[in-house]
């Protein structure tokens, strides 16, 4: 299988912690890819023009983080990331979904911040993107606290994982931690694991 990655992007870490979690990381190769630059050939393979992108063993290309993961969870021989049925599957696919709107907010932030020049930029939409990233970080304190969140690795806690280390990547002021204790130390555990050490982003 290759990837097309970037090395910075939550959502590759996802991917890419994923196939480690799923047994499937030496079946892997990975293609670095810049989709800012113009002479980039990844809508060749992506018409989205985004990463990450996965070309299975049979060359199906798959463009879309949550769709990776299902399909490497599905060659999963141990236990499954995905429940198959059942409330606990809602869960899950719930946590996924709800810290996959994390990062789609603080990549909208960054791209706001880094892309436009400082005098276009808009401001409302940083504030109205940074509110959504704290009432989702708000609830997962009460998940956390709850002990929702559970113990089990599933792909919500590698989703989640990733997204509060994107947070520290991008956005070391806001001080996420602050007022979640129950969730800082939810992450303090779960970022020791293999798959989230060995796909720890560059600083930058």
């Amino acid at each position: 299988m290759k990837l097309r990655f970037s090395a910075t992007s939550p959502y590759v870490r996802k991917v890419a912690a994923t196939a480690i979690e799923a047994g499937l990381g030496d079946r892997i190769e990975k293609f670095e890819t810049n989709v800012w630059d113009p002479a980039s050939d990844i809508g060749e393979e992506n018409p989205l023009g985004k990463v990450p992108a996965l070309t299975t063993e049979d060359g199906t290309v798959l463009c879309d983080s949550p769709l990776i993961c299902e399909y490497l969870d599905s060659l999963n021989s141990g236990a499954k990331l995905i429940p198959a049925d059942g409330a606990e599957r809602w869960r899950v696919l719930n946590l996924a979904a709800l810290a996959d709107g994390m990062m789609d907010g603080a990549v909208a932030r960054v791209i706001e911040m880094r892309m436009r020049p400082e005098e276009r930029r808009w401001d409302g939409w940083l504030s109205h993107q940074k509110g959504k990233i704290d009432r989702a970080l708000d609830t997962l304190e009460g998940q956390a606290t709850a002990g929702d969140l559970g113990g089990t690795v599933t792909l919500g806690s590698v989703a989640l994982g990733c997204a509060l280390g994107y947070l520290d990547l991008r956005f070391p002021d806001d001080k996420w931690r602050e007022g979640r204790p129950a969730l800082a130390g939810w992450f303090e555990g779960f970022n020791q694991r293999p798959s989230m050490q060995e796909t720890l982003p560059p600083a930058g």
